[in-house]
């Protein structure tokens, strides 16, 4: 069987789900492919046991490290909207400086073929799409904007206010961390304390399913075809272009053909999907003239912080709401980046369960009852062995070994002493590993000389005529800040740039 359309996009994520919301009245004939299904709406989708402890959400899958010794389940969720079903949804823009060379302690940053005006106009636009709510001005690393905030920020709760005047006490700058939820006036968010991590039972995440791609079927021109997995590309004689994809879908085996294929899975499953469609022309995987592909493997340097106060009792239910980013660049105590500081969701027993199974849950809930939960988020480098590889067996093999820690370490100490400075003498750590992949990047890096990257400045791969990857792979660097909204402001770029390509015309993202 054979279906033919005029562009098909594999993956209904950020990237894949935002582009198939710009396409949506171009008049084309656009095939949106997901692995998955829709995200039920049930009981579980709040109860931190069901999310955390029994995993219910994540697919029945192991990935192996560089060892073969150590299989782990990956955070990864194949669902309509991708990953962004479970995200915190924090949703800021890079910085300008990030899309320059960078220099760390660890090595350099490498820059971006595009720079941060390029991308400008589409953060604003990506921030109309998925209802950012934040407040310029505060921040000392801020880039430009061309306007305000669509909507007006999420405010702390009381609690969370007296710590942010305990900071500014210390000469630091916290602000409001730009966030998509629905608050806007008869909005659905209940500003509940289960967001971050969590699936939304009343679809008030501003993820790619509810803001992309629920309005691009709206239309009429854009079909989504679940549980749907893609199994190769197809190339004609040449070698240059993309002339199928093989999916089997329900069982069965179908040849979706297209002008243009833009592959969505994630950094990890994009790549997979490129090697296993290794041909005569392309041995190597497709788009890998380079032999970058599945290369420069990028997660972040995560660590989760706990700052308790045993004689105070933290009542915050939204806890999400405020980030410091003094440590972003360079500081007092340290003369390289250190990274980016963020409140998490408010910590629960049930989620703390998973990673302390030993310690009874009363005492869990006790210190989550008096604790201040952060994310402390540091630039992970490119490295070339840090890569993606598809075994004959057809398992993943993830080859990571974590650097630029010395950064990290100190963003930790920073952070630590900003607790403690605040009046919170008990601060504990949990480092992250190799499993928490949820900010996967890079490796499928876009740049100008093909010989060292596998992208153009607009996602097409170097290789072939009408193949794009518009996820996080195409990231030449990490930054250390959330990368939800970048990726979604290049997808709407890239889908301008494919429009006048086939010689269409698309309207911005309004309000």
């Amino acid at each position: 069987m054979t279906r033919e359309v005029d562009v098909v996009i594999i993956g209904s994520g950020m990237g894949g789900g935002t582009l198939a919301y710009a396409l949506r009245d171009a008049g084309l004939k656009i095939l949106l492919i997901e692995r998955g299904d829709y995200l039920p709406a049930e009981p579980e989708n709040w109860q931190p046991e069901a999310v955390f402890d029994q995993k219910r959400y994540k697919p029945d899958e192991h990935w192996l490290d560089a060892s073969n010794s150590q299989p782990f389940q990956p955070g990864v969720h194949y669902f309509v909207g991708g990953n962004t079903k479970v995200y915190g949804a924090a949703l800021p823009r890079l910085r300008r400086e990030d899309f320059g060379a960078v220099e760390h302690e660890g090595g350099t940053s490498p820059a971006w073929p595009i720079s941060y005006d390029d991308l400008e106009p589409y953060y604003a636009e990506a921030e109309r799409l998925y209802r950012v709510h934040g407040k310029p001005g505060d921040d000392p690393t801020e880039p430009a904007r061309s306007g305000p905030f669509p909507y007006p920020h999420v405010p702390n709760e009381s609690y969370m206010d007296d710590l942010a005047d305990r900071l500014r006490g210390q000469g630091l700058h916290p602000f409001y961390l730009p966030m998509g939820i629905d608050l806007r006036e008869g909005g659905r968010c209940i500003r509940c304390k289960t967001c971050d991590g969590f699936p939304c039972k009343v679809m008030a995440k501003s993820d790619a399913d509810t803001c992309a791609v629920r309005p691009a079927l709206e239309g009429g021109q854009v079909d989504l075809w679940t549980q749907t997995r893609a199994l190769r590309l197809l190339t004609d004689d040449t070698g240059k272009q993309i002339v199928g994809v093989e999916v089997e879908r329900l069982g069965e085996k179908v040849i979706v053909r297209a002008t243009h294929y833009i592959v969505a899975c994630g950094a990890v499953n994009s790549t997979l999907l490129l090697l296993r469609s290794a041909n005569a022309k392309h041995p190597n995987g497709l788009a890998n003239s380079s032999g970058q592909l599945g290369r420069n493997y990028m997660v972040h340097n995560n660590t989760a912080l706990m700052a308790v106060d045993p004689f105070r009792r933290n009542p915050t239910v939204f806890q999400k709401t405020m980030a410091v980013n003094d440590y972003y660049f360079r500081s007092d105590r340290w003369r390289y980046p250190m990274g980016n500081v963020q409140l998490l969701g408010k910590l629960q027993a049930g989620m703390l369960t998973a990673a302390q199974p030993l310690v009874p849950k009363p005492i869990l809930q006790g210190m989550a009852n008096r604790s201040v939960d952060w994310w402390v988020m540091s630039e992970d480098l490119p490295d070339p062995n840090n890569r993606i590889e598809l075994m004959s067996s057809g398992q993943v093999r993830v080859h990571w070994k974590p650097n630029n820690l010395v950064a990290h370490d100190q963003l930790i100490q920073a952070s630590r002493d900003m607790m403690k400075r605040a009046g919170y003498p008990l601060v504990l750590i949990q480092r992250m590993g190799i499993e928490t992949n949820s900010h996967q990047c890079g490796t499928a890096r876009m740049g100008h000389d093909p010989a060292s990257s596998v992208l153009d400045a607009h996602c097409k791969a170097h290789d072939l005529d009408n193949l794009y990857v518009l996820d996080a792979s195409f990231f030449p660097s990490s930054a250390a800040m959330n990368p939800a909204l970048t990726i979604a402001a290049q997808a709407l770029r890239v889908g301008r740039h494919l429009a006048q390509r086939l010689g269409v015309t698309i309207a911005p993202v309004h309000n």
